[in-house]
This record gives C-alpha cells, structure tokens and sequence, in this order.
C-alpha cells in the first residue's frame, strides 16, 4: 500500500488501532473506516469522535494551524 497516496499513514492508522494505540494515523484511518471495510481492509477498535479527537491532537502539536492541517488531512478521506 506504500505506493498509493496516503498508503503510509493507513498502514500506520491500521496497525496503531490494531495496537490500541491513538494516533493522528489511527484517527484518520477511524474516520475512513467505513470506506475503508467497503474495499475490504480490516479495520479493528476504530477510535469513537475521531474528528473531535484529530483536531484536538492538532491543536496541541500546531497550534493555530490546527484548522489548516485539519482541513488538508481530512479532505483526502
């Protein structure tokens, strides 16, 4: 999956939910989780309010450009 844009951080997201492990990758792969299963990956304990959850993690790393980085990661899901 490695050579498709993104692919790095589904894997990452898959194996930190996997994991149990929240992660930016965990939260993005749990809100594309359903599209996701719908192209057959296994998505396992996907984390609950994950965009509540992703933007708060963004705050605390990038501060008042949470919302920017917020916007370009979602909008690929």
């Amino acid at each position: 999956m490695q050579h498709l844009p993104g692919g790095d951080l589904v894997e990452t997201g898959l194996r930190d939910l996997a994991d149990g492990v929240e992660s930016v990758p965990a939260l993005l792969v749990s809100i594309g989780a359903p599209r996701l299963r719908r192209l057959g990956f296994q998505v396992l304990n996907p984390i609950s309010d994950p965009e509540l959850q992703l933007y708060a993690a963004l705050g605390h790393e990038y501060g008042a450009a949470a919302h920017s980085r917020y916007n370009a990661l979602v909008a690929a899901w």
